[in-house]
């Protein structure tokens, strides 16, 4: 099958969802698919273009399995500035639909379009190419916008709220198929459809390349490069944006004060809570690094933690879970009781939940793992287990390929 696949982000770009991306595009390819991605120049880690990626906005290279093509992202450089973004979402969704129509041949016929959200105004591009080349378009959620923006507040003018919604239901209308992370981010988005339409939703999980995030020594090169010593750290690896509680982390910072807790990774969030914890000697933050160093970072951490604000478990799945039980390393996670990562954690025995925004519970449960190194290990064990035999990339990208090829017959 010829796909077009429109996505914010592909490697050498480190945000989460282009590392998803990148490694479903992979498998696709594996299995003898000829791929087209159009995606945006690499700007995640500083919210502006790389160096080495600047002074043109449309670079295309050809790949074994089809091509790459990478236009300017319009990045907004402070996440806070709301309008600006949109504006760049929306730019950047316009070039990339001119890029896909060329992707492969100009308007030559694909058999699927696969688009990823967020942003949103994804979707309708990878409608639009789909209608002049003739083929279904994939929707893929990995965040239900606008519902996320809503709860935590980082929107609430409501007439942007209102537009955003019309545009989520738009593209859930117009795409052939629909797929999301979890049961309750299935049941958000059938909601919001046609009932006769809902088997179009299909629950397909991110996974994690167990080959490349395997367990290490926890004395590492970058415990050292922190000033750690041979302590206790309990590490957060990811975005550090508003709708992670990470406040509940300087709350826990306070109550173990012979614990040194990691914060890595950049987001809106981070001036934020580096502010709430300057007087806090035993909170260390440190910036995105290299994905080939992702194995030492997540090795260095003793138990990793994994809070999500009250009232978003139903619309964001932390892709970072999954990372954290490949390298072994036991979870707590303060999440929504009976939503995906509390339900993981439980069939995998391979961490802890907590209740949401709750620095008590937050604080005993990392306490209790600290003072028990042995159940640590064995929680970290099982987690890889799980992961090794339920999450790896060949039974994603097997998903993926079973529901193309269905959309195709179809």
């Amino acid at each position: 099958m010829k796909l077009v696949v429109v996505c914010p982000h592909f490697e050498p770009d480190t945000a989460p969802t282009g590392t998803v991306m990148t490694r479903i595009v992979r498998e696709l390819a594996a299995l003898g698919h000829e791929l087209h991605v159009v995606t945006a120049l690499p700007w995640y880690r500083e919210h502006a273009v790389e160096t080495g990626w600047t002074g043109r906005w449309l670079r295309t290279e050809i790949t074994p399995w089809g091509s790459v093509t990478r236009v300017h992202p319009f990045p907004a450089g402070d996440k806070r500035r709301l309008v600006r973004r949109a504006f760049g979402f929306v730019g950047f969704s316009v070039l990339a639909g001119g890029a896909a129509l060329r992707a492969g041949g100009w308007f030559r016929r694909a058999d699927a379009v696969l688009a990823m959200s967020p942003p949103l105004t994804l979707a309708p591009t990878g409608w639009i190419v789909g209608l002049l080349r003739r083929a279904p378009l994939v929707f893929n959620v990995q965040d239900v916008f606008p519902d996320a923006a809503a709860r935590t507040g980082a929107i609430s003018n409501p007439r942007v709220l209102a537009v955003a919604a019309w545009l989520e239901r738009f593209s859930y209308r117009r795409a052939s198929a629909i797929t999301v992370l979890s049961d309750e981010l299935r049941s958000n988005v059938a909601g919001k459809i046609d009932p006769r339409r809902r088997d179009r939703v299909h629950v397909i999980p991110n996974f994690v390349d167990t080959d490349a995030i395997v367990p290490g020594d926890r004395m590492t090169p970058y415990r050292s490069e922190l000033g750690i010593g041979a302590e206790p750290v309990v590490l957060y690896a990811g975005n550090v944006g508003f709708s992670q509680s990470l406040d509940l982390v300087v709350g826990a910072a306070e109550r173990c004060p012979d614990v040194t807790f990691v914060v890595n990774g950049d987001g809106a969030a981070r001036h934020e809570l580096e502010r709430a914890a300057a007087r806090r000697p035993n909170v260390e933050f440190a910036g995105y690094q290299p994905v080939e160093r992702l194995p030492e970072v997540l090795a260095s951490g003793d138990v990793h933690v994994v809070p999500l604000r009250g009232g978003l478990g139903d619309v964001s799945v932390p892709s970072k879970t999954y990372s954290s039980l490949a390298a072994a390393r036991p979870v707590v996670a303060s999440i929504d009781v009976g939503t995906a990562i509390p339900r993981l954690l439980d069939d995998a025995g391979a961490g802890v939940s907590v209740p949401p925004d709750d620095v008590d519970a937050f604080t005993a449960a990392i306490k209790e793992l600290i003072d028990d190194p042995l159940r640590c290990a064995e929680l970290g064990r099982s987690g890889r287990s799980w992961v090794v035999e339920h999450a790896s990339p060949a039974a994603i990208g097997a998903a993926y390929d079973r529901l193309l090829r269905s959309l195709t017959r179809r």
